[in-house]
């Protein structure tokens, strides 16, 4: 990663983030990067709470992958610590350069030094891709998820 920084998500960046969310076939249909007060109101809270850490890959001061990482305290696991993986996109003229997989351990071991027990995350049925993405980093598929749409 060495043209690359990982640092925390600035205001200034969820406009390049939301086209990311927007550029595959699930987020076209969801995400609207051409309303950003919706998103920017979402990382005020994000920003503000410590369990949430909104992260860019960036080259040249421009973001070209994100992720957030949330860490949740539970009793489950004898009170285990848990890393929750959300939204890991890269920007589409840098996909298949292994930064995916390097913004992942990077995850992963921000996750570690904060002290979870264990890195999860969860993946639409229809991204068979990204499952074999997450397997090759080592993910396991070990539960079935469930939504209810409020």
């Amino acid at each position: 990663m060495s043209d690359y920084t990982i640092r925390r998500a600035r205001r200034e960046d969820i406009g390049a983030i939301v086209r990311m969310l927007a550029d595959d076939q699930l987020g076209a249909a969801r995400d609207d990067p051409h309303n950003l007060a919706p998103y920017l109101s979402a990382f005020e809270q994000i920003d503000a709470d410590p369990n949430q850490l909104l992260v860019v890959v960036t080259a040249d001061d421009e973001p070209v992958g994100t992720l957030q990482l949330t860490l949740i305290p539970g009793l489950a696991r004898r009170g285990a610590l848990r890393g929750q993986v959300e939204a890991v996109r890269i920007h589409a003229d840098h996909r298949g350069s292994g930064l995916g997989s390097d913004l992942m351990h990077w995850a992963i071991d921000e996750a570690r030094q904060r002290g979870c027990a264990l890195v999860q995350l969860t993946s639409d049925v229809s991204r068979t891709g990204a499952h074999r993405f997450y397997e090759r980093l080592g993910f396991v598929p070990s539960h079935t998820g469930f939504k209810l749409t409020l």
